[in-house]
């Protein structure tokens, strides 16, 4: 992960300027385990240059609509936490395209859903293809229940 003595690292001012991302932004992703800084002598946080194009790679898959847990779970999978090479980039990039098909098809019939729900104006818990589609709160039995977003 570099050395203290490292000339080529940088700060997190110099990362937030290349990187387009705020300070704060780059500590929360440090937060999350997505990068990694060591502390130098001065006890400042640095940071190996290749963290821009890690950071680069967390900002096109969260742009994506990905999660940071699944950004996340797919950079720890990366032999010594390394950045990503054009052929990690080619595996994470099937495996991500094709969650972003699961959520574009949820997204589609949900859009497909909404104009039909919203333009029945029953507003019906028990008969809403959005909310409860063919009842299925009632299997569970009465009373409330709360909606799995995963099952939109």
């Amino acid at each position: 992960m570099g050395k203290p003595s490292d000339p080529a690292s940088l700060s997190v001012g110099q990362v937030a300027a290349r990187s387009g991302l705020s300070v704060s932004a780059i500590h929360f992703y440090e937060t999350k385990g997505l990068i990694r800084s060591w502390r130098n002598a001065g006890n400042q946080r640095r940071y190996r240059r290749d963290v821009l194009r890690r950071l680069a790679v967390i900002r096109v898959a969260n742009r994506t609509g990905l999660p940071l847990a699944s950004i996340a779970q797919a950079l720890s999978e990366l032999p010594d936490e390394r950045t990503p090479n054009v052929a990690d980039w080619k595996r994470l990039s099937t495996h991500w395209r094709a969650e972003l098909d699961q959520r574009i098809e949820r997204l589609t019939q949900l859009r497909d859903e909404l104009t039909g729900c919203i333009g029945c104006g029953c507003l019906s818990l028990k008969h809403c293809p959005l909310r409860n589609a063919g009842d299925r709160l009632g299997e569970d039995g009465s009373g409330p229940r709360l909606l799995d977003a995963e099952s939109l």
